[in-house]
């Protein structure tokens, strides 16, 4: 294990430090000075929450890492003080020091636990409602077949992932809302067999991205999860959860960081059309919606009944009525879409690479 890919200095930028966490596989780095001592850590949430405070990706992270950081000296560690700082802090690494307070190792959570998903397993009692009645036309010709929830995934549906990963945070009550190839899902899961409860509610008619949850007003508590079926999110679900709580939303978006470069030059005019300037392929970075959502029941009550309706068309009402809506961060390395061919075929290599 390369050591240098964990590590990170306190005058390295928001910018900086989230390319170097998306390159070390890892949601947390060591902060370092010039010569390897323990300064901190930074993690992903520290990055995402300074974000959106306002600060800008060029800021630099002196003044928002985390300078009491946990670590154990080389020469005192044993396996269960480890494990108690790991189990009680719900850390992703620790930094070994030797006596001059400098970083000579780090112990992963992997490293301590042979599963994880278990060592980490989280008690959320909200339940999830995933939307999979769908037609999938941009996985055709496979959902002339098939409805998109059962495309598989290294031989399993990209539902199943979906479910798993919930219940690896604690989930296990499930509600999926169906409409096209009904039939189908039913017969899926009736033959599966999982500790977990699903209860299925199913549009009459297609209601658009968001509309069958006008069905559900009786079946879900205060606030509930909602994902598309053709997104997959690593992380951790309680901290999207707390985000959600803490800030007093309505509705929490989970969105994603991307950069996109234009492969052309791009002319900037003024008012009268003389040009300004050409910027040489600029490269432009936006916070892209991944599809899932953290939403409070009241809502619902703004979705009409036997309506087609979408995300979009929900958000504007809210926005209109000043309805607080939040926006919860993360690295485009934690999101995965399978809804379209290409998109596809990258989550196939990712989980290939993973095997390895």
């Amino acid at each position: 294990m390369k050591l240098e890919k964990f590590f990170i200095n306190s005058n390295n930028t928001i910018y900086e430090s989230m390319k170097a966490i998306d390159k070390s596989g890892s949601k947390c780095l060591i902060v370092i000075d010039n010569n390897h001592k323990l300064k901190g850590t930074i993690s992903d949430g520290d990055l995402r929450r300074s974000i959106i405070d306002g600060k800008k990706i060029t800021t630099k992270i002196s003044n928002i890492y985390n300078k009491n950081p946990k670590y154990v000296y080389f020469d005192k560690k044993n396996k269960k003080l480890i494990k108690d700082i790991f189990l009680k802090d719900y850390l992703d690494l620790l930094p070994v020091l030797n006596d001059k307070k400098q970083v000579i190792d780090i112990i992963k959570i992997d490293d301590i636990f042979n599963d994880k998903n278990t060592a980490k397993k989280l008690k959320i009692k909200l339940p999830v409602v995933i939307m999979a009645g769908g037609f999938g036309k941009r996985l055709k010709p496979f959902t002339d077949i098939l409805p998109k929830p059962l495309i598989p995934i290294n031989n399993v549906p990209v539902i199943d992932h979906i479910i798993e990963n919930f219940n690896n945070n604690g989930v296990n009550k499930f509600i999926i809302s169906l409409n096209y190839k009904s039939k189908i899902m039913r017969a899926y899961f009736e033959e599966m067999k999982k500790n977990i409860e699903i209860e299925f509610v199913e549009e009459k008619k297609p209601l658009g991205t968001i509309g069958s949850l006008s069905l559900l007003e009786k079946k879900i508590p205060k606030s509930f999860f909602l994902t598309n079926c053709d997104v997959l999110i690593d992380y951790n679900y309680e901290e999207i959860l707390n985000s959600h709580l803490f800030n007093k939303n309505k509705i929490t978006i989970v969105a994603c960081s991307k950069s996109f470069q234009v492969p052309y030059g791009n002319c900037k005019i003024d008012s009268d059309g003389n040009l300004l300037n050409i910027e040489e392929k600029p490269n432009y970075k936006v916070l892209i919606n991944t599809g899932m959502y953290v939403i409070d029941k009241e809502i619902i009550k703004f979705i009409p009944k036997n309506t087609k309706f979408d995300i979009n068309n929900l958000i504007k009402i809210l926005k209109d009525k000043k309805i607080k809506i939040g926006v919860f961060p993360i690295s485009y390395q934690n999101w995965l879409d399978v809804g379209q061919w290409n998109e596809y075929k990258k989550t196939i290599d990712i989980f290939n690479e993973k095997i390895k």
